[in-house]
């Protein structure tokens, strides 16, 4: 792992600890889990392999990312601020479930850089995975799954109007027990 991989997991977990607290939505506050995990699918993603099991393995990662992502943006609560700008504050269960995507990520990415990688090629041809850069897709489409649906789930929430009002923002309070 690189000093840049680093920064992008810690990056990663980051914005969502931040909305903890809760913090103002803006299109570079939306748009930064994106941004940082389109960077990493351009400087990661060469290819999507498509042998053996590689294309099943490359699926389920980024099906549970999109999962992941659209569970943590259901419980970020979003709320109208002050200035009547909407607000995400992630929920306790917001926070657990994006760690959960970005840590297991990373520590796969330990795991295979500081002795695993072994176990993990073992686990591999006994799954019929051919080769690392099915690893490598399968978790660079978790992240941009992930960061994709979370962000789709609290911008619309934020942003797209309800059936009772025509236009506008609505701020929507799900992920706060209410549904």
């Amino acid at each position: 792992m690189t000093l840049t991989d680093y920064v992008i997991d810690l990056a990663l977990i980051g914005i969502v600890v931040l909305q903890v607290r809760g913090r103002k939505l803006t299109r570079r506050t939306l748009l930064l889990p994106v941004v940082l995990t389109g960077w990493a699918a351009l400087t990661y993603l060469h290819s999507i392999p498509t042998a053996g099991n590689d294309l099943t393995l490359v699926a389920v990662c980024a099906a549970a990312g999109v999962i992941l992502g659209t569970a943590a943006g259901a419980f970020t609560r979003v709320t109208a601020g002050v200035d009547g700008s909407p607000v995400a504050k992630a929920g306790l269960a917001a926070a657990v479930l994006w760690v959960v995507g970005v840590g297991f990520r990373f520590a796969f990415q330990l795991y295979a850089t500081h002795g695993g990688a072994a176990a993990i090629g073992r686990f591999s041809a006994h799954h019929a995975i051919t080769s690392g850069q099915a690893w490598v897709a399968a978790l660079v489409l978790m992240a941009i799954g992930e960061a994709l649906a979370r962000t789709a789930v609290v911008a619309a929430r934020a942003y797209l109007p309800t059936p009772h009002t025509s236009a506008g923002p609505t701020m929507m309070a799900i992920g706060d027990g209410s549904f």
